[in-house]
């Protein structure tokens, strides 16, 4: 039976929908790295990322190689760097908004004015 798209697409999400596979997938937008210098920037325990790893390999989102001892991984492709970059626009954009709105509501607030007489703080 095929899954439908919409549910694919809930499941590709949820798989995306963990910090430290984020800041991985953020880090290796700009070429690979190697596995060494993951652990470094984001300074989690070596089991941890390698769960991590482990899921975004198995998902087809990074591949891994080795150059001696040394494991590398890079991208599987640039569409996920463009998600990432899309997510970034729309974050900004909501942010930005959220800011507008707040700023109104703080213009429209009136000036704070001491308490009726008889109440507390």
């Amino acid at each position: 039976m095929q899954v439908p798209l919409y549910q694919a697409k809930a499941e590709f999400f949820r798989m995306l929908g963990h910090p430290v596979r984020i800041r991985v997938l953020e880090l290796l937008q700009h070429g690979p790295v190697a596995v060494r210098d993951l652990l470094t920037d984001i300074e989690i325990e070596p089991s941890s990322l390698s769960q991590q790893l482990g899921v975004l390999r198995r998902a087809g989102i990074i591949v891994s190689t080795r150059q001696g001892s040394t494991v590398i991984y890079a991208l599987a492709g640039g569409d996920i760097a463009d998600l990432l970059k899309a997510a970034r626009r729309i974050l900004t954009e909501l942010l930005a908004g959220q800011y507008a709105i707040l700023t109104e509501v703080d213009e429209t607030e009136p000036s704070s004015s001491p308490l009726p007489a008889g109440r507390k703080t």
